[in-house]
């Protein structure tokens, strides 16, 4: 087999499945392209003792700048005279090394407490944004997360509180700033958050029972997580327009739709709608409906966090043993030096499938159908492809002394902030990739660091 047909085989070097990044070297292992730096991951997987998190920052900056500039084109070419703005959700991923560089490429900020808030205040407290930067609040409104916002607007930061309820429409009706409302559609799309009713925002005609809005600037909404067909989003944006148009006659200052999140990343390498097309009909959709309607083009605001973030980290274990499996699809399982329900906690909450590949001896013909389980003693621990195993080269044809690393891909987006201790496990390593340089964000944690966390 020769080495295009073992990238084939892993999906590897594909633009629409994020991989394009990824490599195959003359020895069979798994490598990851900067421009014309190169790493090795097999050797990284060595050097710092999986399990490890490698975190790849320029795969951030290239999407970001790339979404930035697909929305700019397209509403150049259709005299669109809107504004783009993005605002990374900092829910997603909390780590600075992911939330500076997105700063710093342009990427405004959503935040969903009163901590992610406090975040927000130390890096402007500390001179670390432009005066430009913006911030959007939403989630519930605790009386800290309020006065936390009243204090960053007396201190000259645009920051802006997304209405959730009733109750927050009457506390934040003396704010002296923007604020947005949050609107709750009765359009449900194919997605990972689809739930028959929401708890989140209010019904079109309670936001237009209001009338006045003291300084409304945003009509914001979110369909789900990993939205499936991109025509929810057109339809569900159609819907949204008809209460931007009546709220916009009571609130002359409304300009902007905040369409959310679930840009859907191909987690399982299935080729999924792309970002260009979906673009281009947000755009057309608002700037059909706002001529028929005659109002001018509002911004457009999306908070696409998994679609930016996801691809630019990937999770390697190494496998420590095996077991024979008597009766199962799967003929062994593979022991690892880690957990999916510690380390990748939706491969239990929301039984994500991921894509699995070998870091080492890509290049095997002979492979093998396993079942993958963690290091606790929690049975759930354990993972499985949508097949029902996952395909991995075979333990008895490694060399004598040699270990066997797998990598999962796409591991950017949520894993770090669900992450627990389960069995008193210690997190991973995280290194940080860029510029040919290797350097190590956080250690794997000690026992004694671990137990600290519980008292002791």
């Amino acid at each position: 087999m020769e080495k295009n047909e073992f990238k084939k085989f892993w999906k590897l070097g594909k633009k629409e499945f994020n991989t394009h990044h990824f490599d195959i070297n003359n020895d069979g292992e798994l490598i990851i392209r900067e421009g014309n730096y190169q790493y090795n991951v097999y050797d990284l997987a060595r050097k710092f003792d999986a399990s490890i998190k490698i975190y790849l920052p320029f795969i951030v900056e290239e999407r970001l700048s790339n979404l930035i500039n697909v929305f700019n084109k397209n509403m150049k070419q259709i005299g669109y005279r809107g504004k783009y703005i993005y605002h990374f959700p900092m829910k997603v991923n909390q780590n600075k090394e992911f939330v500076l560089p997105l700063v710093a490429e342009g990427a405004h900020l959503e935040v969903t407490s009163a901590n992610e808030l406090w975040v927000v205040k130390k890096m402007w407290e500390g001179e670390n944004f432009h005066s430009k930067i913006r911030v959007l609040c939403n989630g519930p409104k605790s009386a800290q997360y309020l006065k936390l916002i009243q204090h960053l607007h007396d201190n000259n930061l645009t920051i802006t509180p997304v209405i959730e309820t009733l109750d927050e429409a009457d506390l934040l009706k003396d704010f002296k700033g923007e604020v947005g409302i949050r609107l709750n559609m009765e359009v449900k799309v194919n997605s990972h958050w689809d739930k028959k009713i929401d708890r989140f925002g209010l019904l079109p005609d309670e936001i237009l029972d209001l009338g006045k809005i003291r300084n409304l600037k945003i009509l914001h909404y979110h369909l789900g997580s990993q939205i499936i067909e991109d025509g929810g989003m057109i339809a569900a944006l159609k819907e949204a327009f008809k209460t931007y148009i009546a709220l916009r006659r009571l609130n002359p200052s409304l300009d902007t739709i905040d369409i959310g999140g679930g840009f859907a990343v191909p987690y399982q390498k299935k080729k999924l709608y792309g970002v260009e097309p979906v673009v281009k009909r947000i755009i057309k959709t608002l700037y059909d409906l706002s001529k028929k309607h005659g109002v001018p083009h509002p911004n457009i605001i999306t908070e696409w966090g998994q679609y930016i973030v996801a691809p630019s980290q990937l999770t390697v274990f190494k496998v420590i043993g095996s077991k024979n499996i008597v009766k199962g699809v799967a003929k062994k399982w593979y022991l690892i030096d880690g957990s999916f329900m510690n380390d990748l906690l939706d491969t239990w909450a929301i039984h994500q499938k991921w894509h699995v590949i070998p870091v080492n001896h890509l290049n095997y013909k002979k492979k093998e159908r396993v079942w993958i389980g963690g290091l606790t003693c929690d049975s759930d621990d354990k993972y499985a492809d949508a097949d029902g195993y996952v395909t991995l080269p075979r333990l008895e044809d490694l060399q004598a002394g040699e270990d066997m690393y797998i990598a999962v891909l796409d591991t950017g987006a949520y894993q770090d902030g669900f992450a627990m201790h389960h069995c008193l496990l210690s997190s991973p390593a995280k290194i940080v990739l860029q510029n040919g340089l290797v350097t190590v964000a956080r250690k794997r944690e000690s026992p004694e660091e671990i137990g600290k966390l519980f008292g002791w």
